[in-house]
Formats: C-alpha cells, structure tokens, sequence
C-alpha cells in the first residue's frame, strides 16, 4: 500500500486530497471524513485520481463542507476544575474534591481527589462517564428489551468516533459512553435502536415500524444525533 498528497481545484476551491494505492481495493473510491478527502485506487488502477474527483465533485464538495462545519463546532475541551461538561444534555461544573469515589449531582461532576492525583482529569472523568453509561445503558436495555420482548446477551461500552451504538447477532450490544452527554431521550433512542435489531436485522420498513412502536419521535432523535453529534466529543481523541 502506497500513499501520497496532491491538491485540485473544484471550482473555486482548493482540494487537498490523499491518494492511496491498495492491493485490498477492488474498485476506486473515495472517503471523506472530519480529516480530509481520500482516493482508494485498485493497485495499477487505469483511473486518475484528478479526474476521479472530478467526477464526483459534487458529492466531495458537500460532504467537505459538511465535516468543515462539524469540526467548527468542535468544544473546546479544558481538562481542569471548573470546566463544563454536559450530562443528560444539561452542562456540569467539574469539581475535584475529597470523596471515596466519584458521584453526580445537580449540575456537578464531583470527582474523587486520590483519583484526579493518580490519573488526571481527564481520565477520572471519563471513568466517571463510563460508570454511570453502564449503570443507564443496562437499566434502559433492560426495560425496552421486556417492553419489545426481545433478550440481549450482554452490554458493552465503547467509545467509537461516529458510531453510537451497534448489535451483533449474537445479542451484544456495543453503546458509546459519549451519549452520556446527550438527553436521556437520545440515549433511549439508540438503546430502542439496537434492540430493534434484534428482531430486525436491516433497516426494513418493519424495523422502523418497530422502533416507532417505542419512541414515535425517533426520526427527531436520530436528526439530532446528526446534527448535533459534535457536542457529544470528549477529546481530540475522538475525531
């Protein structure tokens, strides 16, 4: 596999774009992400990579503009006592203090001192996040699995850059910790989501029927997830 730079103007705007050659390609492509535009060619690929995204300007332009804007909205992240975060939707003030462990309360993240000292900010807090996304993500799976009449195996918590959660076919269910940042009704949506697929491998009509079953505002919900999924970054590390 090999890889290189280039640049190409699309009508008034420059492009900068990678080229990658890849034996593991079977046809052209191209990736545009928050980190820029990528070309996959076949290796000894007869298309050039210029007129490749020529063809596709269109396409190319809408989605570079689209993660242009995403990575706008990007927080600001401070890792100190003091700073915000949301939970439930709703910003907290961190607070490092003496306590045996890390808790919640009304608009605060209340952090176990021994453990901002031993780690960090950061990590006390993420570890705070996942504790309380596993206590939610269980509690929430559980009722709608009863209410759908469905049954998991287990739940795993993740951390995925622009995935919000996932259902294997053999019943795990794979949630990112980040929707703890998100209302609650976003969380359930994707829990009903994930559920749903366990009766309803494919995004089918009747998958959506069913999703609609338990959360009638879901097309709201998933909007949201779309529009607003930056807020829902932790740290540089997740784009």
């Amino acid at each position: 596999m090999s890889s290189d730079h280039r640049k190409v103007t699309l009508g008034t705007e420059s492009i900068e774009y990678q080229v990658i050659e890849s034996s593991e390609a079977t046809e052209p492509r191209i990736d545009v992400d928050i980190h820029g535009v990528t070309v996959i060619l076949p290796e000894e690929s007869d298309i050039t990579p210029e007129t490749f995204i020529e063809e596709n300007r269109r396409w190319v332009l809408e989605k570079k503009r689209k993660y242009d804007q995403y990575r706008e909205q990007i927080p600001d992240r401070s890792f100190e006592e003091g700073e915000t975060f949301l939970y439930l939707g709703e910003p907290h003030e961190v607070v490092v203090e003496q306590r045996p462990a890390a808790t919640v309360s009304v608009g605060r993240l209340r952090l176990a001192r021994h453990h901002v000292e031993q780690t960090s900010v950061k990590r006390a807090l993420e570890t705070l996040y996942r504790r309380k996304a596993r206590e939610r993500f269980e509690n929430q799976a559980d009722h709608y699995a009863e209410a759908m009449d469905v049954e998991y195996q287990e739940i795993e918590i993740r951390n995925q850059r622009t995935k919000w959660g996932s259902c294997s076919s053999t019943g795990t269910l794979g949630l990112n910790w980040r929707l703890m940042m998100a209302p609650p009704e976003i969380i359930d949506y994707v829990v009903i989501h994930e559920l749903a697929h366990l009766r309803e491998p494919n995004h089918s009509k009747s998958f959506w029927l069913l999703v609609a079953e338990y959360d009638s505002d879901y097309k709201e919900h998933a909007d949201w997830l779309e529009e607003y999924s930056s807020r829902l970054i932790f740290s540089e590390e997740d784009v």
